[in-house]
């Protein structure tokens, strides 16, 4: 998902269409409560297969810009990130400079590290947007 989102962004496509799923709808609503994306909708195709349409924002009315620079996932299939809510900096440098932010699945659901920091909840980093 994050690859097909940087990849419309970078062709100023309006809109991009991921396969559902309840990690990335949690994650879209991380996005959209930070402002990254202006929303998303889930439309069924047919052969009953679910999609998510998502509504990209750009910086500008005439050139487009996109909001982030850099989207990259952290936590890989084979090799998974964790950290406490102290050293989330350790993992992410550019963190440090509060440039962006990243995406993390506590316990208590998927969050921004802003908030998982507020909550003193650890997780895996899944991603960061900057």
């Amino acid at each position: 998902m994050l690859t097909r989102i940087r990849n419309s962004c970078l062709a100023r496509h309006s809109l991009s269409r991921v396969y559902y799923s309840k990690l990335n709808i949690a994650i879209l609503k991380v996005l959209q409560a930070e402002g990254y994306i202006h929303s998303y909708t889930i439309e069924k195709k047919e052969n009953s297969h679910l999609f998510i349409k998502i509504y990209l924002k750009y910086k500008g009315w005439w050139i487009k810009k996109p909001l982030f620079s850099n989207l990259q996932r952290i936590s890989k299939p084979g090799k998974r990130v964790f950290s406490g809510y102290k050293n989330f900096q350790k993992f992410i440098d550019v963190l440090r400079f509060e440039q962006g932010i990243a995406i993390i699945s506590t316990s208590s659901g998927v969050m921004s590290h802003i908030k998982a920091s507020q909550l003193k909840k650890g997780g895996e980093i899944l991603c960061f947007i900057g």
